[in-house]
């Protein structure tokens, strides 16, 4: 190791957060605050009335000497500065919690002035997801972007992915606190996804069916899985797998009590996401 990358190593993290006032986004300007290697180096928010206040002091934390903006491209340059400086497996990490209206273009700005994108906002189709890999590829940049930052989750999935090898019918419910936007959930696609690696068909008709209320019996996507969506308040992120079969079923199920609970993930993304080559999908790809 050469030492100014022994040096990029020690130093902290500089990080971004994006959606800095927002229930995920305060979460991380905490949890990043609080950590040994990472530093807090921008805060974006378009809340009004927030512009140049210290986002430390609004979320009760005490000064962090962090202002709060909405100018993204602004504080992305000042952030690629630190990215030239610090040389291969260095520079700053954007951690991205907004909207799935502006996500695309905050993953390809941060790629296109040298800053790793760690994204937690969902909502990006897989159209998006192969056009952002192949600009980061190109331009050597390391990304991430992660649905559900939980671990469990991640058990959850794996279980699902195995589970579906044994049985043909199933169902996945996702439920989140009904100021989400999209629908349905990213976590829940990317569950569909890994069951579907296997290439079988799921819940073979068995009669003909009739929705007397269109989309009552959720989406439908080409392998024969459905997908449901609740949105209410009091509820935080849940979700659950049902498995059927002659004579039982099988239910896998996670839930988020606390948005601390993903705070683990996104610290683990933060410190690795610099050494990749490029844009990765989903939190198993890095434990």
């Amino acid at each position: 190791m050469t030492s100014a990358s022994a040096a990029s190593a020690q130093a902290p993290i500089p990080v971004v957060v994006a959606g800095a006032l927002g229930r995920m986004g305060a979460e991380v300007v905490k949890a990043v605050a609080a950590a040994a290697n990472t530093a807090l180096v921008g805060a974006i928010d378009t809340t009004p009335g927030k512009e140049g206040l210290d986002v430390g002091l609004e979320l009760g934390l005490g000064e962090l000497d962090v202002p709060i903006t909405a100018d993204f491209e602004a504080v992305l340059c000042q952030a690629s500065q630190v990215a030239r400086q610090a040389g291969p497996g260095g520079g700053a990490v954007l951690v991205d919690f907004t909207h799935p209206s502006v996500v695309y273009e905050h993953c390809r700005g941060a790629i296109a002035y040298g800053v790793h994108p760690v994204i937690g906002t969902t909502g990006l189709s897989p159209q998006q997801l192969d056009e952002l890999a192949v600009f980061a590829a190109k331009a050597s940049v390391g990304g991430a972007v992660i649905p559900n930052f939980s671990v469990g989750m991640v058990l959850l999935q794996q279980a699902a992915a195995a589970a579906a090898r044994f049985y043909d019918f199933a169902e996945l419910t996702e439920l989140h606190h009904n100021r989400k936007a999209d629908a349905p959930s990213g976590t829940c696609i990317k569950t569909a996804e890994l069951m579907e690696e296997l290439g079988k068909a799921f819940n073979p008709a068995q009669v003909e069916e009739h929705e007397s209320l269109a989309g009552c019996r959720g989406g439908l996507r080409e392998s024969g899985l459905r997908l449901h969506s609740l949105r209410l308040p009091g509820l935080v992120a849940h979700q659950e797998v049902m498995f059927g079969a002659r004579g039982e079923t099988y239910t896998l199920r996670h839930d988020t009590i606390d948005r601390s609970a993903y705070m683990p993930g996104v610290l683990l993304s933060v410190r690795r996401v610099r050494s990749l080559e490029g844009l990765i999908y989903g939190l198993e790809r890095l434990l």
